[in-house]
């Protein structure tokens, strides 16, 4: 058994917005999608025969797209471990509450506990999300060759509007517009580019139409450009709320434990993981002086709190993990401020800090983080979705 039987793909096309991570990977033809599907199920016949079919239960469920990223977050950790010389025991009862965290390590000796959470988050207007897969999609194949759609929503209809009509009008408001001249317009004499309010079914949505670059016009794409669905919060309290949740389940562990985060991030910013792990950096003025620095004690590992985060001795964190960065990012082990805590190991791709006064200090990985998974630097090779001209 493997995760996705090999087969004759034949739809290259881009995820749908109303097709699943499940449904995308196993669907997608091309060179590049091959190499993605192989080393997923290399890596899941790597793991415990015990722990094969929970993990690929997860890979292929089309009704949670947070369980797919989850397995791949934790099949991509495992690999790691592997790679850098460990030997790793699955889901082994350790700690005082007798519970089963993700992964018991070994590496030269000494021992370990890792435990993974992938996390992400929306915020912002939740009418934004308002509008499903299939007028997504509906949207995104009205033919646009010289102009990208931004899409944003006025109000929500209490149906789902008829995607026929819509299209219809959107093709023909798109055919009456000259890209060149509208890019001019907009360059020259600061003219707002064109805007159209489509109004049907208790619905109202806006759409404005941005001129393509020259060198790809005549090609047929994605119509949306824009679309404001998803935002990130800010990191700080997204990696302390993973971590506080993850931090206190397992008791006393007598061993160093790290709690992996890997997160999906639009902005990510390491300040951000330093503020909720150290504590938010202050100014403090002082009159007739130089101006000093300090540390809030509102951080995950801030002195003032007794609260057992000192059983936790570092947060791994990578941004967007997934196959396409898996060979590309660096994970970064954020060390705990707090002398109580059993000091965690840091493997050589791993790149690390720590809090030094009230400076974070960093260090660089050792060696290349695609050196632990086996894969070359530019893996995968070739394009995603190679472009063809209409």
């Amino acid at each position: 058994m493997t995760v996705y039987p090999s087969r004759n793909r034949r739809d290259s096309s881009p995820k749908r917005a109303a097709e699943s991570q499940a449904e995308f990977f196993d669907r997608v033809a091309g060179a590049y999608w091959d190499q993605v599907r192989d080393v997923i199920n290399e890596w899941w016949s790597h793991l415990p025969d015990q722990a094969r079919s929970g993990v690929r239960s997860r890979l292929v469920d089309r009704n949670s797209d947070s369980n797919v990223s989850s397995a791949l977050w934790e099949l991509y950790l495992h690999e790691m471990l592997l790679g850098s010389g460990c030997t790793v025991e699955v889901e082994q009862a350790v700690g005082t509450r007798g519970k089963y965290p993700d992964f018991l390590v070994t590496r030269d000796g000494e021992q370990f506990v890792l435990e993974a959470i992938w996390t992400s988050q929306r915020i912002g207007d939740p009418t934004q999300d308002a509008m499903s897969g299939r007028l997504l999609d509906a949207i995104n194949g009205v033919p646009s060759p010289n102009f990208f759609l931004s899409v944003s929503i006025i109000r929500v209809g209490s149906v789902e509007p008829p995607q026929r009509r819509l299209k219809a009008e959107l093709v023909q408001w798109l055919g009456g517009l000259d890209p060149d001249r509208v890019q001019a317009d907009y360059e020259q004499r600061q003219v707002p580019l064109p805007t159209h309010i489509w109004q049907e079914a208790g619905w109202s949505l806006s759409f404005t139409a941005m001129p393509r670059s020259p060198g790809v016009r005549g090609r047929f794409s994605r119509g949306i450009g824009i679309y404001p669905m998803i935002w990130m919060r800010d990191r700080s309290d997204h990696v302390l709320g993973a971590v506080k949740k993850k931090g206190g389940k397992y008791g006393d562990l007598a061993l160093p434990f790290i709690v992996a985060v890997g997160q999906a991030a639009l902005f990510p910013e390491e300040e951000d993981i330093a503020t909720s792990l150290y504590g938010s950096s202050v100014e403090y003025a002082h009159t007739g002086i130089a101006s000093t620095f300090g540390r809030l004690s509102d951080g995950y590992w801030s002195p003032s709190r007794d609260n057992g985060h000192r059983r936790v001795s570092g947060v791994l964190v990578v941004d967007n993990p997934a196959p396409w960065t898996w060979a590309k990012n660096t994970p970064v082990l954020w060390r705990s401020s707090d002398p109580r805590s059993i000091p965690a190991p840091i493997l050589p791709t791993w790149a690390s800090a720590r809090l030094a006064g009230d400076e974070v200090e960093r260090k660089p990985a050792a060696a290349p983080a695609y050196s632990a998974v086996g894969l070359d630097q530019d893996w995968p090779a070739g394009e995603a979705f190679p472009r063809h001209a209409a």
